[in-house]
């Protein structure tokens, strides 16, 4: 943080869009007792905003921070500032992108790849114990695969140790948990296997809510099992994990995809479900494993690789069968190579579990039969 006073000194406010990462922050000026709270382009991490009744501004972190001192209180709008001297936002993250003109560019497998392994090596600037998140899927076991590459020669690796911890959460005999061992077993990580039951997760289903601070019904979902993972993740020692999220929503990776009717339609509805996901699986992601002091982090999410991958034209993320293009194909082929792969074929095209489907085909049927005898 002491890092962002000699950049505000020189720039001002517009210092917020020279940051890279993720950051929710106010920072005061006590020459004129002026502050600007800002908050990450994507909102990766959380941010509230509320206002007392006696005219009174309050930012937290989260929403339980504001509601005994203020009459109304919103989200903190991801990629905004608010400044106390104009008393308003004003959105600082202003990417080619977020007009969601149709973009042009043609598809370039491996700058999309460079991009990608960029993204997540900058990710590997720590120096706490670190693992991986590895459902099986095709987006966590990419951030692993390249996790692996890179991690010989990066300072963590010199005091950790070159193997890499990965985890796993899923029902007994669940979808995941054998399509991540299969992944693990070909990069060669230390994997670790989490195991809950249905009731375990009815039973954390209140604290899950209390952390997340959503009703979204996806969400609680999700991050159930998430939460439950973090807790023993954090026993380990293990402080930060990298994980895969914002692949679905900047690829058009749902099933629902399949329905584009036209590439201009994919390149607006993905452009507006990265503008959501603050309230979905960045909050899931960020919430479920704050809960516990675990720190997530999301290289899909870069404001550098959104911006390569959101220019590229979407006619390539668009869900060909006749041309042999399934969900994600764009980089999917990114990663296909031939002389040193990053992972086996079939895992590269597996097709989409929704995680909280993988976890487990019960969980889901659980959670609808514990509600609907308690509602």
């Amino acid at each position: 943080s002491t890092l962002l006073f000699p950049l505000y000194e020189e720039h001002g406010e517009n210092f917020i869009d020279m940051l890279d990462g993720v950051f929710s922050f106010v920072l005061l000026d006590t020459r004129d007792n002026s502050f600007i709270a800002a908050r990450d382009a994507i909102g990766v991490t959380p941010l509230y905003i509320g206002w007392g009744i006696d005219g009174s501004v309050w930012i937290s972190s989260e929403v339980k921070g504001l509601n005994d001192d203020c009459e109304h209180f919103e989200i903190f709008p991801p990629g905004h500032l608010y400044s106390s001297k104009q008393g308003g936002f004003k959105r600082w993250y202003n990417p080619p992108w977020f007009s969601e003109v149709i973009p042009s560019v043609p598809y370039d497998p491996l700058a999309l790849r460079k991009a990608f392994e960029k993204a997540v090596i900058k990710r590997l600037m720590t120096d706490v114990p670190f693992g991986v998140l590895l459902s099986g899927g095709l987006d966590s076991s990419l951030v692993a695969a390249v996790t692996v590459r890179h991690l010989a020669g990066t300072k963590a690796a010199k005091r950790w140790g070159t193997k890499l911890h990965s985890f796993c959460v899923g029902l007994e005999g669940s979808p995941d948990l054998k399509a991540a061992k299969e992944v693990a077993n070909y990069l060669g990580t230390m994997h670790h296997e989490f195991t809950f039951t249905v009731q375990d997760g009815i039973d954390a289903i209140e604290d899950v809510i209390y952390h997340t601070e959503t009703y979204d019904v996806t969400t609680i979902r999700a991050s159930t099992p998430m939460f439950l993972m973090s807790r023993k993740i954090k026993s380990l020692g293990v402080k930060m994990v990298i994980s895969g999220e914002g692949s679905d929503e900047i690829f058009g990776g749902y099933l629902y995809f399949h329905k584009a009717p036209n590439k201009e339609e994919l390149h607006r509805e993905t452009c507006q479900k990265i503008k959501a996901l603050h309230q979905y699986d960045c909050l899931r992601a960020n919430k479920a494993t704050s809960a516990w002091g675990l720190e997530a982090r999301v290289p899909f999410l870069d404001k550098e690789f959104i911006n390569e991958a959101m220019s590229i034209d979407p006619e390539w993320k668009m869900i060909r069968p006749d041309l042999g293009r399934i969900e994600k194909w764009m980089l999917r082929k990114a990663f296909d190579d031939e002389e040193q792969p990053f992972l086996p074929k079939h895992i590269l095209y597996r097709q989409k579990e929704q995680f909280s489907d993988g976890v487990g085909y019960s969980w889901i049927d659980g959670l609808k039969a514990h509600a609907e005898s308690n509602v």
